[in-house]
């Protein structure tokens, strides 16, 4: 028999698969060798810097939640979709690479 996971594992698998989906389309675009462009005042640095402030707040267990289908209040949706938007703009650039 196998025993139950900790959540903390659970919620550490979940954005491993998040992270490694995203990988994947951010290698689909056709951004060419350089990626997508940053916003404008933006840089990997501080999105990096950004995403480690989010995961200090535990934001990506509110992503596995909305991901998951389990109610969650309007704010915590609003602060998953922002993770989700920095990462994707991160891997997007290419940021991870280097």
């Amino acid at each position: 028999m196998s025993r139950p996971r900790p959540l903390a594992m659970k919620v550490l698998a979940g954005c491993a698969g998040l992270l490694a989906l995203s990988m994947l389309a951010g290698c689909a675009s056709d951004g060419g060798a350089g990626g997508s462009s940053l916003p404008a005042g933006s840089s990997c640095g501080s999105i990096r810097s950004e995403l480690r402030k989010l995961d200090n707040r535990g934001v990506p267990a509110k992503v596995e939640a909305v991901n998951a289908g389990r109610r969650v209040s309007a704010k915590d949706r609003e602060l998953a979709k922002h993770y989700n938007d920095l990462l994707n703009q991160y891997l997007g650039a290419r940021c991870h690479i280097g």
